[in-house]
């Protein structure tokens, strides 16, 4: 298999055309806000449309013209969603008509066999993670300034 890089401004409409239309999509993540389970250019998501959203539930969302997030889904409140990615302290917000996909499951440090977001790993993780948020900021700031010098990315 080719991997082939575009720009996110090129790429994404494309990823959204293609789940609108039914397909799925494995992407290769960019970013640090999903960390410190998901890095940045090392694991990939794969996406599909987007049917029923629930709160926990990781996706790709437009919170701006053109600017997209892949984020969980920390509230929902009539048409208004909350977002906050794991690896982020504050939370950024759109319409459930701009989530675009929903994240089927993860492949995580080069392996093939997926991690998927229904499957037991991910709820205890995620459970785990989200209940931590009121000392999120200092694990980061750990994790960033002294594990991933000596040990590199989780």
């Amino acid at each position: 298999m080719q991997e082939i890089q575009f720009p996110n401004a090129e790429l994404i409409p494309e990823i959204v055309k293609m789940l609108s239309e039914g397909h799925t999509v494995t992407l290769r993540l960019r970013g640090v806000s999903m960390r410190p389970f998901l890095e940045d250019n090392r694991d990939k998501a794969l996406l599909c449309k987007p049917a029923h959203v629930r709160t926990g539930d990781p996706v790709l969302a437009e919170i701006s013209p053109g600017h997209f997030v892949l984020h969980r889904i920390t509230g929902i409140s009539g048409d208004d969603v909350t977002l906050l990615g794991d690896g982020n302290l504050t939370a950024e917000h759109c319409k459930t008509d701009n989530i675009v996909g929903a994240v089927i499951g993860f492949y995580r440090k080069g392996r093939t066999r997926m991690d998927k977001t229904d499957g037991r790993k991910w709820k205890i993780y995620s459970r785990l993670w989200t209940s931590l948020y009121p000392v999120r900021r200092y694990l980061l700031g750990i994790y960033r300034r002294l594990w991933i010098p000596l040990f590199g990315p989780v």
